[in-house]
């Protein structure tokens, strides 16, 4: 296969074929359109093997220059002359570089027509110029490469950006220089040097840019010059100028912004085009790094916001387990400062990955504990969260629900027996036989009913919505009424009455006080099995009216004399569950109590005159206005 496509006159391909220096042809699109035998003895390649692919001898580090170079021909003026010569180095097929002097020129057609370029190689040796020329570029990309590692090394955008200005008009000699983001179908000046100030934050249309024209090119440099049309936003600004180089610059493979060169005093050769292509280069890498690190900054920040302001206690973990973040909701939950927790293992034991753990503090508050992965980094994020009140409640309900099914059921049960028995044996039974059933019935209903009452305050009161009415009421008046009623209700107790003469009216609810002193001799009764005297007593000392209520009873255990008025918390003498109940009055009775202004508290009972202990509960209310 020969080494030239479509060269016609056989004279030409002659002189071709025959040439003792390599001759190599590109189009447009950099593909190989003649590739001699010299060129096929200097690098190793075949005709076959390149004809219609891109040149192989360009090394990477050096296509910016030969970008430069076709670039700067297509500017030249006719009296610029038609080549440009370089001293420079080519890939042999062996992988070796050769040094070599090369002649480029534009490849036109007949009518003026642009079909790309050509170049002749020839063989260095001891050429001094081109040693010179090696040597100066060099010095020139040495000195590129300082610049770079400080840009890389700063991660300020608008300081990177400055400095690759800076950069740009050291290194090209360049009259000004600025740097223009792409923004859509916008440019903006960002940063520039030797160009007004006012200028900066401008923009300008991208498609009628030539910056645009360069996109649509496919290059990644461009030349114009005073001849052609100069209608970008920073042409007019510079006085004198004469020629415009620019170079993209690429952010993740896609354009990121321009970089451009102003001369108005100086001519522009391929060496600085080439460095201006470099330059651009490189700043798209400073500005992906500044970007990046803006991006952490911002990132780091909302995440930061984010665990501070949580409600949930965070810590974040490294691999060996020690504490790298505390958050202000895990100081409040732990009590243990950053400056404690951070460097040390956690306070509490650690969940595995994606499980949920349940577990107390010494404090007695209960966290919910949830561990998670970083799989980028190894860390450990723990989520934890108090827990404490629906704990309690958890533990109340499942208390709640164990002993209200042992009470309800009880009385239900004997109901039904009853019922039953009468239903089936109405007519076997004696009359006295059948008054004591129904009397049954009739007494575990009561107890049913008072249950189901205690159940229901008692749930609104946990709710806080007990509704007192405090007015002036007849405290005597009510403790004669709920005595009367008692008196009837045990063979076993007898309930007596001593109230102080000239009592005076009290402070308060008249129906909640009845609820209190009925839940306390109903007490009385109940923890005094083996009867006795149950004593309703009430006077006044000081500012208060003192009411209290004494049996014969079990008493209370030491100890417990103020745990008795808790939520579901019995008096406990012997058997557990041997008096019944879900441990709801004596709460209801203090939350009433506490509603109208009152105290409630339990005390010993002084020993009877037959030996009998019990308790003394003590009502205090306060004395009417009136009365006072």
């Amino acid at each position: 296969m020969t080494g030239v496509q479509s060269v016609h006159d056989p004279i030409a391909r002659a002189v071709i074929e025959c040439a003792a220096d390599a001759i190599v042809a590109v189009d447009e699109r950099s593909r190989v359109t003649v590739w001699n035998p010299a060129a096929e003895r200097m690098f190793g390649w075949t005709a076959q093997e390149v004809l219609g692919r891109r040149s192989p001898i360009v090394p990477d580090e050096l296509m910016a220059e030969h970008n430069a170079v076709q670039e700067r021909l297509l500017t030249r003026r006719e009296g610029d002359g038609g080549q440009i010569s370089i001293a420079t180095r080519r890939f042999h097929r062996d992988g070796r570089l050769i040094d070599v002097l090369i002649d480029t020129s534009l490849l036109k057609d007949r009518d003026g027509g642009l079909l790309g370029w050509v170049g002749v190689y020839h063989p260095v040796e001891d050429d001094e110029a081109a040693q010179h020329h090696t040597a100066e570029r060099a010095r020139l990309v040495r000195r590129l490469n300082d610049i770079v590692a400080d840009l890389n090394a700063e991660l300020d955008l608008g300081t990177v950006l400055d400095r690759i200005t800076g950069a740009l008009i050291e290194l090209t000699g360049a009259d000004a220089g600025g740097f223009v983001r792409i923004e859509g179908d916008r440019l903006r000046l960002v940063s520039m040097s030797g160009l007004p100030e006012r200028m900066r934050g401008t923009t300008a249309d991208l498609r009628s840019s030539l910056v645009g024209e360069l996109l649509r090119s496919g290059r990644t440099v461009r030349l114009a010059t005073g001849e052609q049309r100069l209608g970008d936003l920073i042409w007019s600004e510079l006085e004198g100028l004469h020629t415009v180089a620019l170079g993209l610059s690429f952010l993740q493979n896609k354009p990121y912004g321009a970089l451009y060169a102003l001369f108005s005093g100086r001519k522009v050769g391929h060496t600085e085009l080439e460095l201006l292509e470099l330059l651009a280069g490189h700043a798209g890498v400073a500005v992906g790094n500044a970007v990046a690190y803006a991006e952490v900054v911002r990132q780091r920040a909302h995440e930061r916001a984010v665990i501070d302001s949580s409600a949930d206690g965070i810590a974040v973990l490294d691999r060996d387990g020690l504490v790298r973040q505390w958050n202000p909701a895990a100081h409040a939950l732990t009590g243990i400062p950053p400056e404690e927790a951070v460097g040390r293992r956690l306070p509490f034991e650690l969940p595995k990955i994606g499980e949920m753990l349940t577990l107390p503090l010494e404090s007695g508050v209960w966290l919910n504990v949830l561990a998670a992965e970083i799989e980028e980094t190894g860390e450990l994020v723990v989520d934890f969260r108090d827990v404490t009140e629906a704990k309690a409640l958890e533990e109340a309900k499942d208390l709640f629900l164990a002993t209200t099914s042992h009470e309800l059921r009880t009385p239900v049960t004997v109901v039904q027996g009853y019922a039953s028995t009468l239903t089936h044996r109405w007519d076997e039974l004696a009359d006295a036989d059948r008054r004591a059933a129904v009397a049954t019935i009739a007494d575990r209903a009561q107890s049913l009913g008072r249950l189901v009452e205690h159940l229901l305050r008692g749930a609104r009161a946990g709710a806080d919505e007990l509704a007192v009415t405090i007015e002036t009421f007849d405290l005597a008046k009510v403790l004669e009424g709920v005595v009367a009623g008692f008196r009837s209700l045990s063979d076993l107790h007898r309930v007596e009455l001593e109230i102080a003469d000239g009592l005076p009216p009290a402070r308060g609810d008249a129906l909640a006080t009845d609820i209190v002193v009925g839940q306390l001799l109903e007490n009385a009764f109940k923890y005094s099995p083996d009867g006795g005297r149950v004593l309703v007593t009430a006077h006044r000392e000081g500012a208060e009216l003192v009411v209290g209520v004494v049996d014969e009873g079990i008493g209370i255990a030491p100890g417990d004399h103020e745990r008795i008025f808790e939520r579901f918390v019995q008096g406990e003498a012997g058997d557990r569950r041997r008096f019944g109940g879900v441990g709801l009055g004596l709460y209801i009775v203090k939350r009433l109590t506490e509603a109208q202004g009152g105290q409630i508290s339990a005390h010993p009972a002084p020993s009877s005159e037959d030996g009998r202990t019990g308790t003394r509960m003590c009502l205090r209310l306060a004395v009417a206005g009136d009365a006072e």
